[in-house]
């Protein structure tokens, strides 16, 4: 009896042991693990910091290719309105000599007679009714002429700032109306044409939305640019169908081989000569359509152009 409780008593201290052994190998495994982790959340983290760069780098780069387009854009509406200023500085004059004669006829210096008289010798050059006019549409030019000048400012500061990812529910083709509007005189030399139908509201950053289609639109008119053909043509076509949002971008461009557009996503490949393209741009419309839980396929041939078509399932909540 006294074996037995020995062995038993042994066999317990054995086991005990071996469960205290396991349980210190679970809680140092589990300590490598949390460690492990808290790199790995560390590294996602630097790698989305890392990516925002990269994005707001194209965008700077976008931004370089755009400027020249942008300062004539803004150049003309700014000298038109300044001209305008002039011409009613002008007027200004006349109606000093207005407001003049209103004072010291009211102050009881001038008779209706002489009041009459300076009024006709005012009115010679030109009539008062055609100043009121001139100044009513000198005002009206330049004041359509400013707010054209704020919202190509709005839009390039919407374009350059740089994006939270947060989303909102909004409407996708307010990106690609703002990104045409952006591009409105780099696309000059091209034929644009659209088909933009009314989409349903969707969670969408709409920043990113707007670099996806100015990269799209840039790289279609490069494109155009190295054609045979004396006349680009670009069509932008946007829709909604099987719940599905599509923004499509055509050319009638040089089109790509097979080889080239295996790798047009790759980081860093351009097709574009130094010092005009980083590499980065489709590579970055990949990642904020797939952001967007999107695909995009791409459909081109040599000297046949290209189609670049972006779908994105619509979330309402």
């Amino acid at each position: 009896m006294t074996d037995n409780n020995e062995d038993y008593q042994q066999a317990y201290l054995r086991e005990r042991s071996a469960r205290m052994q396991a349980e210190q190998l679970v809680e140092d495994k589990s300590r490598v693990l949390y460690a492990l982790n808290q790199e790995l959340v560390k590294k996602v983290a630097d790698l989305e910091h890392q990516q925002q760069l990269f994005i707001q780098a194209e965008k700077m780069a976008t931004l370089g290719t755009l400027s020249a387009g942008i300062a004539h854009e803004i150049n003309n509406p700014l000298a038109y309105a300044m001209s305008n200023i002039e011409c009613l500085q002008g007027t200004r004059l006349v109606l000093d000599k207005l407001l003049k004669l209103n004072h010291e006829f009211i102050a009881g210096e001038l008779t209706e007679t002489e009041l009459k008289t300076a009024l006709i010798q005012i009115q010679t050059p030109q009539s008062f009714s055609q100043i009121r006019e001139d100044v009513q549409e000198l005002i009206d030019d330049s004041s359509e002429g400013l707010r054209r000048i704020n919202t190509i400012v709005r839009n390039l500061l919407n374009f350059a700032s740089p994006s939270n990812n947060e989303k909102q529910l909004a409407d996708m083709s307010d990106s690609v109306k703002n990104a045409l509007k952006l591009l409105k005189n780099q696309l000059s030399s091209c034929k644009v044409s659209t088909d933009i139908r009314p989409l349903p509201l969707t969670w969408c950053n709409l920043a990113s939305i707007n670099q996806v289609v100015v990269n799209l639109l840039i790289n279609a008119k490069h494109a155009c640019d190295m054609a045979l053909h004396d006349k680009g043509h670009i069509h932008v076509a946007v829709g909604f169908a099987d719940e599905k949002i599509s923004i499509t971008v055509s050319d009638n461009g040089c089109g790509m081989s097979e080889e080239v557009k295996m790798q047009i996503f790759n980081p860093f490949f351009t097709t574009k000569p130094v010092g005009t393209g980083t590499g980065m741009g489709m590579s970055m419309v990949y990642t904020m359509v797939t952001d967007h839980q999107g695909i995009i396929e791409v459909h081109s041939a040599e000297h046949e152009g290209t189609q670049v078509r972006c779908v994105f399932p619509v979330i309402s909540n």
